[in-house]
């Protein structure tokens, strides 16, 4: 057994030495390991893909941010205190410690990210997704400032969403166009990364939505629901609720044309939660956010739509996240419409805001 685990060991290095998930042709990612004690604490010598490269001149963060407008925003959160707006199309993340000061007072996190989309952090590490650069940022707090300090390259193709999952105690960053999930972690105690895992959707060797841009997932129990996009066909892949450990999917719901293209999916109280970039066509004209109490019933129209009703309508919604309580929408196409705030209560929405 001794001997078995050194050979295993000796095999992983060699992995990490030809990079993060790739074979030496750089072309597929390699076979997940997966060990059933990493839900409860992860350790680097139970197995792992590749660690991450160490970035020795990292930019600091707290430069001021120069842009008196968003273009484009993707995400806002808040961690350990402190707000952040991916300001996508601008290729900058900026954070400041309320959301009520001007866009020109934040202080700007990194602009080394080219259009990252969305971002996650666990109170050690921060993780980006450098979308058009196809790999993740580490950064930590250092003295009151941030720095990336680590850094994975070829992770899929165009890394679009991330989300530290509390419960695993690890970062799932889903690659948009090739249907494979990244997972990473570190162990307590240290704030060194390692890729641990990839998994495909579908749970085989080879994934049903590559070639298919899938925008978000969303993380509900012990499943995956994986928004609709469009495939290679031209056809909507409709919304997959794959088993979250092994990703096989669990059940398919198909969905009109008119919203193919979704970007985000959530739950609160009664209600299933969409917001919709485009049509079969990939036109943004049709555009809208939406509500359901039965994803079954997108196809005979039984659902709600809610984004010019609550919402000044006419752009086109995106990410959604939540932060106490309170809902944040990011959406484009709106002049001086940027951000809104929302709650819900006993399936009302309520208090809906224009931030930025």
């Amino acid at each position: 057994m001794r001997r078995f685990t050194a050979i295993l060991i000796g095999i992983i290095m060699s992995i990490s030495a030809i990079g993060c998930g790739r074979n030496a042709d750089n072309k597929e990612p390699m076979a997940q390991i997966q060990s059933s004690e990493e839900k409860v604490a992860w350790k680097a010598d139970s197995g792992y893909i590749c660690e991450s490269e160490k970035v020795t001149d990292g930019a600091v963060s707290g430069e001021a941010n120069t842009e008196f407008s968003l273009s484009v925003p993707t995400y806002v959160t808040r961690i350990d205190g402190m707000w952040f707006i991916v300001d996508c199309y601008h290729d900058q993340i900026i954070y400041n410690e309320n959301m009520t000061a001007p866009i020109n007072e934040w202080k700007v996190l990194t602009k080394a990210a080219k259009q990252p989309h969305t971002m996650a952090g666990d109170g050690s590490v921060i993780m980006v997704d450098d979308t058009e650069n196809n790999r993740v940022l580490v950064f930590e707090n250092r003295d009151g400032a941030y720095v990336n300090t680590q850094l994975f390259n070829n992770i899929g193709k165009r890394p679009h969403y991330t989300v530290y999952d509390e419960e695993d105690k690890a970062f799932y960053v889903w690659s948009s166009t090739t249907g494979e999930m990244y997972i990473f972690r570190h162990e307590e105690g240290s704030t060194d990364m390692y890729l641990t895992e990839v998994r495909k959707a579908g749970g085989g060797e080879t994934s049903p939505l590559d070639g298919t841009y899938i925008r978000s997932f969303y993380l509900n129990g012990d499943e995956i629901y994986f928004v609709s996009g469009i495939g290679a066909d031209g056809k909507p892949s409709g919304i997959l609720i794959c088993d979250k450990n092994t990703l096989e999917i669990k059940e398919k719901i198909e969905v009109p044309d008119q919203m193919a293209g979704m970007v985000a999916l959530y739950r609160d109280g009664g209600y299933f939660y969409i917001t919709v970039s485009t049509d079969i066509s990939g036109n943004q004209d049709a555009a809208t956010m939406i509500r359901t109490r039965n994803l079954k019933g997108l196809m005979s129209g039984d659902y709600e739509e809610i984004y010019s009703t609550y919402f000044v309508g006419g752009g086109t919604p995106y990410n959604v996240s939540q932060v106490d309580g309170t809902y944040y929408l990011t959406e484009h196409r709106v002049p001086g419409h940027s951000v809104w705030s929302y709650r819900i209560e006993n399936d009302e929405i309520t208090d809906v805001q224009a931030v930025y």
